[in-house]
């Protein structure tokens, strides 16, 4: 019976063996490939020209396209490493988790004249809407719970006919939900005689 030392030794007597016939045949190929590319008067930069030229049809399987370069200036800037980023694509772990990216900004960036420590304001964008957590507009007397305004109403203030009982002082609603369904009944007369008069 064999024992497993001996299988071993001729799994790896089997493994160079295949290596050695992998490296004459790769050899061989080259060879005609070079043969061939030298007969029709071809270089490597026609091949890759022809590989990125084939787009519409498609990467054939075991080719590999040709490496896109990017024109992009670097942006930031690990202090550390030196490596760079153009400021496209993933972050790389340097910068992916940093609050304040200014601090990795390459000199002559145009986003480079804010000072480091200075948070940078955002232009406001269509209908003013700000990204992150927002102060509360409304407060539960009871639970003291509290609603910034924004998604779905909580239970204790979705039921409520008028929620000006529950803004917090200094808060302000707008027009549209400031009025409860019982004011805009009673301001429709108003509205109807305001424009008859006018």
């Amino acid at each position: 019976m064999a024992t497993l030392e001996k299988l071993h030794t001729q799994i790896a007597k089997l493994q160079a063996r295949a290596e050695v016939l992998v490296a004459k045949q790769s050899s061989g190929v080259v060879a005609k490939i070079h043969s061939i590319m030298e007969k029709h008067g071809l270089t490597t930069a026609d091949i890759e020209a022809h590989i990125g030229g084939s787009k519409k049809r498609g990467r054939k399987p075991g080719i590999k396209a040709a490496v896109k370069t990017s024109t992009s200036a670097a942006k930031y800037r690990d202090p550390k490493s030196g490596a760079t980023w153009t400021g496209h694509g993933r972050a790389p772990a340097w910068i992916a988790n940093a609050k304040n990216r200014n601090r990795f900004l390459i000199d002559g960036n145009s986003d480079a004249s804010t000072p480091a420590g200075r948070k940078v304001a955002t232009v406001a964008k269509v209908g003013n809407y700000v990204r992150g957590p927002q102060a509360p507009k409304y407060r539960d007397p009871k639970t003291g719970a509290t609603w910034s305004g924004r998604g779905p109403a909580p239970a204790w203030l979705a039921s409520a006919n008028d929620r000006t009982k529950f803004l917090i002082a200094g808060a302000t609603e707008s027009a549209t939900q400031s009025k409860s369904p019982a004011a805009k009944k009673a301001s429709a007369p108003a509205r109807k005689a305001a424009r008859k008069k006018g």
